[in-house]
């Protein structure tokens, strides 16, 4: 018999974890991470669907999105759309899931510069 549910998931990389991202966060990019293209790598979720799936506030998602960005995780560009009238109007956000390794080579890097910090206060 066939499995009703096949394709119904999505991939998480498991270094996500040694990133320290709270569960807030974690909730974010997860939830951009299932409604991402797998050919692109991006999507285009509202704030209000995001915060609806993850049971949070648009400003609260923002935030966490504002806090994926400064990871490394992601990226946010601005999109427009034309009304039928022909106007042009702000669109949602399209975001790009960026490759892990990216967030990792940062997060390392602020750990090193932090080290370094630390070493030369002394």
């Amino acid at each position: 018999m066939k499995n009703k549910d096949h394709g119904n998931f999505f991939s998480l990389p498991n270094e996500i974890f040694l990133l320290g991202l709270n569960a807030g966060e974690l909730a974010v990019y997860c939830y951009l991470r299932r409604c991402k293209n797998k050919r692109t790598h991006q999507c285009w979720p509202s704030t209000k669907t995001i915060g609806q799936a993850v049971s949070m506030s648009e400003n609260t998602v923002r935030k966490y999105i504002r806090w994926l960005e400064e990871r490394g995780l992601i990226t946010t560009e601005r999109t427009d759309v034309i009304t039928q009238g022909g106007l042009k109007r702000n669109g949602c956000l399209r975001y790009t899931i960026l490759p892990i390794q990216n967030a990792i080579d940062l997060y390392h890097e602020r750990q090193l510069s932090a080290l370094e910090q630390a070493a030369a206060q002394r």
